[in-house]
Parts: C-alpha cells; sequence; structure tokens
C-alpha cells in the first residue's frame, strides 16, 4: 500500500534492491586510480597549454605586498577587493596564460556554466555588464573575468605560465619567501591561496594508456589544432574520424553533442549516467537590464542561496532545475508529527520521485530503447551532482554515436583504441573527459607547491589529519596566510561557487585593508580560536554514510566510502553548513576591527 507522500507505483524496497544492485556494479577494485599528471612523465604533456604561447623571461627577485596563487574566479575577486583596500603592488601567480582559472582552460566545444550566469558571473553591477544567456558559455565568462582583472589592473604585474614551486614563511623578516619554476624569488608580505576546487585534471590509469596510436587529449586542453573548429563551430577536421568519448559528466554531457554532429563516427564510454535535467538555455531578454535596481545581484544570489539551504522565501527568481528539483531533495516538506524514521522515508520518496522524472526524460528523447535504458540513471539524487542540457540526451538518436555500457570502466586500451568485454572499438582520436580530482583533495596537493610555515613545519603536515582553521580561511603558524573558503575546509559549501569566492574575496580585502591601517605587521591564528572553531566544525559534522553508502560511486560521496570522510572536513554548520550565519559572522568581525581570534605584532612606531 502506497503511504502518504509516496508516489503511486513507489516500491521501496525494489527500488533500494535496483539501486545497490547498481552501486555493486561499478564498486571495482581500481576505480580511482589515476595518473599524477605532475609526475608521470609519459602523461605531463596533457598538462601543457594550447591555448596561449610560453614567452621566454627572464627570473625575477622582487617585494610585492601580496602574492595571490590562482587566477580563477576567486583570486580575481580577492585582487579586486585588495586594490579597493588600496594595497598597491599585487602579484597574481598563475601556471595558466592568462586569468580565468577553469574558463581558462576548459575551452572544450560547447561549455558553459550550470548555474544561471545572473548569479554565477561575478561583478555584474559594477561592470554595468548583463550576460547575453541565461546560462553563460565559457567564452564569455572568461572574457567578463579578463574585464575585471583589467578593471582593477592585475594582468600587468601578473606571472602566468609560472608555477610556485615553495613558499616558506620568515620569522625575521616577517615575510613569506616565495620561489617558482621560472627561478622566481618573491618577497611578501600577504600570501593569499586562490588555487581553485576543481583545478587538477582527472586521467584514469587505464592499462595500455601509452600505447594508444592515435591523438589523444583531456577536455581540460582541448586540441582545436586536430578537431578544427571551436566552441560555438563544427569541428571540421573530425569528418573521417571516429572518436572515443570516455566520460558522461558535466563535461561529457557538454562535448557528445558537438562531436555527434562532427565526427564520422563517435564512441561515447559511460561507467555511470549522469542526472540530466532541462536547461532551458536561451538569450537574454532585452527587458530584463530595465527592471534590475541597485544591489540587484546580491539579492538574487540570496535569493536562490536560500532555497537551497531550506529557507522560505516570496518567490524562486532563478527558477531552474537547481531551485526546483535539487532543493526539493536536500529539503523535503517536514509535515507535522513525522518521527525522524517517517520523514527519512517521505525524503526517500521525494528522491525517487525526482528521480523518475529524469528517467522519463531519458525515455521520451531518446528514441532506441536499449540507449534508453542504458543512459537511465538509478542512485538517489543525492549522490552525484545533477546535470543540465538540451541537446545531450537527443544526440544519441544520431546513428553515427555509439553508446558503450562499462560500470566496472574500461578494460584496457590498445593502439587501436578502447577495449570493453572483450570487444576492441578502433578509433583515430581519445577524449578523456574524465574532470577532476574532487574537492574533498586536500588543499596542499591543489595548491601543488610547499607551503613551509612558523618552525619548518609544512601545511601539508599539520593539515594531515584533517584542515585546522579559523573560519576555514587562516591557519596558526602560517602567519599572514589567508586561504580562500572551500569545501572540505572548514567553511560552508554553496551549488554557487561564486557566491562563495565573492565572500571570501571581500574578507580577504577588507582583513589586510584594517590589518593595513592598525600598523599590524603579523597576525597569526591564536591557538584558543584555531580550537575552538575546529570543535564547532566537528560538532556540526553529521554522518550521512547511512544514505550515501548505499550510493553509486561519485565525488560528492567520496566514490562510495562516505564512512571515510573525515568530521574536520565538515562546514559551519550543519550539512552544506549555514551560509548565512557564516557570512554574517566574517562581515560582523570585519566591522567590529578588534582581529578577535589573532595574535598579533604591531609595526614599531620608533
Amino acid at each position: 500500500m502506497t503511504k502518504p507522500g509516496e508516489p503511486a507505483s513507489y516500491d521501496p524496497e525494489a527500488v533500494r534492491a535496483r539501486y545497490l544492485a547498481e552501486r555493486a556494479k561499478r564498486m571495482v577494485p581500481g576505480r580511482t586510480e589515476i595518473r599524477d599528471l605532475r609526475s608521470d612523465t609519459f602523461f605531463a604533456r596533457y598538462r601543457d597549454d594550447p591555448f596561449t604561447a610560453v614567452t621566454p623571461r627572464d627570473p625575477l627577485s622582487d617585494e610585492v605586498d601580496v602574492v595571490i596563487v590562482g587566477g580563477g574566479i576567486a583570486g580575481v575577486l580577492a585582487g579586486a577587493n585588495l586594490r579597493k583596500a588600496g594595497i598597491e603592488r599585487i602579484r597574481i601567480v598563475d601556471l595558466a596564460g592568462g586569468v580565468g582559472g577553469t574558463w581558462y582552460w576548459n575551452r572544450y566545444p560547447g561549455v558553459m556554466c550550470d548555474v544561471e550566469s545572473y548569479i554565477y558571473m561575478p561583478l555584474l553591477e559594477e561592470l554595468e555588464y548583463v550576460p547575453t544567456h541565461r546560462y553563460a558559455f565559457g567564452d564569455e565568462i572568461l572574457r567578463h573575468l579578463e574585464a575585471i582583472a583589467g578593471r582593477f589592473d592585475l594582468v600587468e604585474d601578473a606571472l602566468f605560465h609560472t608555477g610556485v614551486t615553495r613558499a616558506e614563511w620568515d620569522d625575521t623578516a616577517s615575510r613569506w619567501r616565495v620561489h617558482t619554476d621560472r627561478g622566481d624569488e618573491i618577497t611578501t608580505r600577504w600570501y593569499v591561496l586562490c588555487v581553485g576546487i576543481l583545478n587538477l585534471m582527472k586521467l584514469p590509469a587505464i592499462a595500455g594508456m601509452e600505447d594508444f596510436g592515435g591523438r589523444s587529449f583531456h577536455t581540460a586542453r582541448w586540441d582545436y589544432a586536430y578537431t578544427g573548429g571551436s566552441l560555438h563551430e563544427p569541428l571540421t577536421r573530425l569528418a573521417d574520424k571516429s572518436v572515443a568519448f570516455i566520460g558522461t559528466g558535466a563535461s561529457g554531457i557538454q562535448c557528445v553533442p558537438p562531436l555527434a554532429q562532427s565526427a564520422k563516427h563517435l564512441y561515447v564510454f559511460q561507467r555511470t549516467p549522469s542526472a540530466v535535467g532541462e536547461r532551458g538555455n536561451r538569450l537574454t531578454d532585452p527587458r530584463f537590464a530595465e527592471t534590475l535596481e541597485p544591489g540587484w545581484q546580491r539579492e538574487r544570489m540570496d535569493n536562490f542561496q536560500s532555497i537551497m539551504v531550506g529557507r522560505p522565501v516570496d518567490s524562486d527568481e532563478v527558477d531552474d532545475g537547481w531551485t526546483h528539483h535539487w532543493a526539493a531533495v536536500h529539503h523535503p516538506t517536514r509535515k507535522k508529527g513525522l518521527s525522524p524514521a517517517e520523514y527519512m522515508r517521505v525524503a526517500e520518496a521525494v528522491d525517487y520521485e525526482v528521480m523518475d522524472v529524469h528517467r522519463h526524460r531519458v525515455e521520451e528523447l531518446v528514441a532506441d530503447p536499449v540507449k534508453a535504458e542504458i543512459l537511465k540513471p538509478y542512485y538517489r539524487y543525492l549522490c552525484k551532482r545533477p546535470c543540465f542540457h538540451d541537446e545531450y540526451l537527443l544526440a544519441f538518436n544520431n546513428p553515427n554515436v555509439t553508446l558503450i555500457d562499462c560500470p566496472a570502466g574500461i578494460e584496457r586500451i590498445t593502439a587501436q583504441g578502447p577495449v570493453v568485454d572483450g570487444r576492441q572499438y578502433e578509433v583515430d582520436c581519445l577524449i578523456y573527459g574524465t574532470g577532476f580530482e574532487p574537492e574533498l583533495t586536500p588543499l596542499a596537493r591543489r595548491a601543488g607547491h610547499e607551503i613551509v610555515g612558523r618552525g619548518g613545519v609544512s601545511l601539508a603536515a599539520k593539515w594531515a589529519d584533517g584542515p585546522a582553521t579559523l573560519f576555514g580561511m587562516m591557519t596558526r603558524g602560517f602567519p599572514n596566510l589567508f586561504v580562500m573558503p572551500a569545501p572540505a575546509q572548514q567553511s560552508v559549501v554553496t551549488v554557487n561557487y561564486t557566491q562563495l569566492a565573492v565572500l571570501g574575496g571581500e574578507f580577504v580585502g577588507g582583513a589586510v585593508g584594517l590589518l593595513e591601517r592598525h600598523g599590524v605587521e603579523v597576525f597569526d591564528v591564536s591557538a584558543e580560536a584555531e580550537e575552538s572553531w575546529v570543535q564547532k566544525i566537528v560538532d556540526s559534522f553529521v554522518d550521512g554514510s547511512a544514505v550515501l553508502s548505499a550510493c553509486t560511486p561519485s565525488r560528492l560521496n567520496n566514490e562510495g566510502h562516505p564512512e571515510l570522510i573525515n568530521p574536520k572536513n565538515a562546514n559551519y554548520g550543519r550539512a552544506m553548513g549555514d551560509w548565512f550565519g557564516y557570512r554574517e559572522l566574517l562581515e560582523r568581525w570585519l566591522e567590529d576591527a578588534r582581529f578577535e581570534g589573532l595574535d598579533l605584532e604591531v609595526r614599531s612606531t620608533a
């Protein structure tokens, strides 16, 4: 008998059994093994920049006020706010050939953002810019970030195609000494890590990868010299080529349609299907700008974030798959009198209903019932980051597209191409759409260089058992160091990462401005403040392994092992964190200007 709040055809036991069976297919030994592209001599070339030539230059030796590691959204926003605080000598250091971060590197055909452009692209009001589409394509986002960097004069002194190799705190000089792979030695008072959350290309370790005889590359370094075309134009050089595409996550669903249109034949290798909802992209209505009043972007961001954390709102301004499905699954309506167990059953039923909508969408759009069945996602919606696209599923109706179901992964790769279930697929080109190392990747690895604080202690060593911070942005023993807030870093998590980066940039700029005005030479986090913050984080940790352990493996559930998630990787507040409480705390800290939680060394007035 169907219980109140459950869909009519819902059999929870049967659904759980199906989901567990699908999970078991994918929980195979070696599924998380990857190539470390920083040390893998054969595949290190995958990291090369195909978009901007490296300009030779002599090593630098200088002193600046701030070094910012990373020129993506976080780095550009930190730099903009430091400029507003009156800081003059700022150096951004980045391995890329320009600013943009993920939007510099990801230029594959069809690349766009799955969060609404009016809340994702930062500082729209300040630059008096309105995005051309509801969901912006990557090139428009990159141009906008370049415009912000230009507005705040962050490019001229930046060191591009440059990687930091070591940063060490010098207690005698009260400065950070920063060394790079191009021989630079830079001294700086303030050191800001803006290294991104999905910045390390993930390349799976598949037997025989080195043997492939055709062209291969990762989507984050798209090879237009080989494929022809551009983000918006047909890939003309693939007309006589067979292409293997590995991966059906966020990158894959955007690449498949243009590849299907251009390649002689496209083989799509799928380990786990994504839940692909409607995107509903469209040009921005010219009348949209006429409705905007001062403060509109923050208000729109807050409206979206309120829905994401389950706060009531008068209207849904974004009104898309995130606010409809994601919010419904994460915050089911709690009826009066329900016990915790009953509420969990209601939540499970809501999740099933949302996933069934996605499975029916596959049936409606994909003509071949065999392909359609392979493309249906059988797991809970909260197990994987959802995707949204209007052309992806339709692409499988093309006669030149073959879908290969390989839940346990690809067996091996030969000189001719991938092998699955003993069958050889012969291709000319192999494209890895396998994404990035997950948000849980430790900060020291994402930073990509050794960070050494007081007493010769490295950040990697200090955080070996999990982060230890104040606000998720400062850490004891590493004076004058700021880290932009990020998942698994004791701050909060947002679906719209830009909103968190905006807050982080405002805090870094505001804090440095205050410290400068008060004549502070050095700050460090007090032992008591750090201990108290870490305890807050651990106390708010919610062990979701009882639910997530039944999930198909993904980066959101620690590849199927949520029980191994460290409580120190939790957020300020339960689950994704108390976003509004966290922002209020940071803003109040700046307004009070008492530097609570910090030990200060003030400059001598002698």
